[in-house]
């Protein structure tokens, strides 16, 4: 076969010949390829179970060994001459792993194992490995490479694909689909995922990635992002993880965890994703990128969320911490409520009765869920009007009439409906 880099298909070649040899004098000598008992679920259909020879487990039993003989050697070092294996070299798990020991558990031993799966076991076949070779270029050397990672999602259902922008999505996930790529991926999973109607789709980002890209992108930041733009839109128990899973070009790359906030499940009731709060979440998350620039705003969406997690009077704290750095600034608590009132009110007597509420948190007493939720939709509204301190601004000109009230999010667009 035509290959790009000749020295490497025959060090890689030596290692996986070499990798057969040893595997086969063990199952000779007495060891067992072991098998999974798989069960493949979905709604109003009975469920299907499979044995599946867990090839990977068997190799990855023996990897030390299979790492520790010459060819292996050789082959990583013919890998780290490569530019374009930077990026596998670099792929995250465990606690800080050498670059070659990366390479070994990110090129090497999936090499090996796609070839003894292509073999049904570890009786050679050089059209196998041709195979998984001729992929790994193409995952090496092509003109570009498509950078997927996929977190299980909770606390939302969706029977359909749904966009969110910057590459990100949530999607039902298929029976299996991560256990398929990644086999360790059953211990890391929630309970009861894919079984219950909120645990059965995952949050996915994609990116296309250029070829001399040496790290991959920050998934758990952009997962997180997108956690928090759902929360906000569905007021659901949205977590993601605990962990996030990376591929290359379909090549497994590695395990990362999913940063705590948005791992954690917060306590409520599970929704549905609807096209409506779809399309809120996905200008949520474009309008996300502004806390980056406004650290108050940034501040009251973590107390904010922080609070989902607490219990009094921790929650009521950050609740208050995070009314004040969203619309209070230097003016205290009682001019953020007052301005939260004007806000989210449609009428004098809703406001006044926002207040009434928003008075209560003042005062030290705690925080009811509707307060909880009146501050998230403040939260909403402010990241919808774009540059909060503008928006502070034409409140306090609102309050002394000297202009009309900004409109919020939701009047806007029952009005131009």
């Amino acid at each position: 076969m035509p290959v790009r880099s000749a020295s490497l298909y025959h060090a890689l070649r030596c290692f996986c010949l070499g990798g057969f040899s040893l595997l086969a004098r063990e199952l000779e000598a007495g060891a067992e390829l072991p098998f999974s008992f798989e069960e493949h679920t979905a709604p109003g259909r009975p469920s299907l179970y499979e044995y599946r020879p867990l090839v990977r487990s068997f190799v990855e039993a023996r990897a030390e060994r299979l790492t520790a003989r010459t060819d292996a050697r050789t082959a990583v070092e013919e890998l780290r001459r490569e530019p374009a294996a930077a990026i596998f070299a670099r792929a995250h798990a465990g606690t800080k792993p050498s670059e070659d020991e990366a390479l070994v558990r990110t090129v090497l031993l999936p090499l090996l194992t796609k070839t003894a799966e292509a073999c049904s076991g570890f009786d050679w076949d050089d059209g196998a490995f041709d195979h998984a070779y001729a992929e790994l270029e193409r995952s090496l050397f092509g003109g570009k490479r498509s950078y997927v990672a996929v977190a299980p999602l909770i606390g939302l259902s969706t029977g359909v694909q749904v966009e969110l922008g910057r590459g990100l999505r949530v999607r039902p996930s298929p029976s299996g689909e991560l256990a398929a790529h990644w086999p360790e991926a059953r211990g890391l999973l929630p309970p009861d995922f894919g079984r219950e109607p909120d645990r059965m789709c995952v949050l996915e980002l994609e990116q296309a990635l250029r070829p001399d890209a040496s790290e991959p992108p920050d998934s758990p930041g952009e997962l997180a992002d997108a956690v928090t733009a759902l929360r906000l839109a569905t007021a659901a128990p949205v977590a993601a993880g605990p962990v996030l899973f990376e591929r290359i070009d379909w090549r497994p790359l590695g395990i990362r965890p999913v940063l705590p906030i948005a791992s954690t499940q917060p306590v409520g009731e599970a929704s549905r994703l609807d096209r409506f709060r779809a399309g809120l979440a996905r200008d949520l998350l474009e309008r996300l990128a502004a806390a980056d620039d406004d650290p108050e705003l940034a501040e009251a969406l973590d107390r904010w969320e922080l609070a989902l997690y607490q219990d009094e009077p921790f929650r009521s704290e950050q609740l208050r911490e995070s009314l004040v750095a969203l619309l209070g600034g230097s003016d205290g608590l009682w001019a953020a409520a007052l301005r939260a009132s004007l806000l989210l009110g449609e009428s004098p007597r809703e406001r006044a009765a926002l207040m009434a509420r928003f008075r209560r948190l003042i005062e030290g007493e705690r925080a009811d869920d509707h307060v909880a939720d009146l501050l998230r939709r403040a939260l909403l509204e402010a990241l919808m009007h774009g540059e909060r301190a503008r928006l502070v601004v034409a409140l306090d000109d609102a309050l002394l009439g000297l202009r009309p009230r900004p409109s919020g999010y939701f009047a806007s667009r029952a009005v131009a409906s």
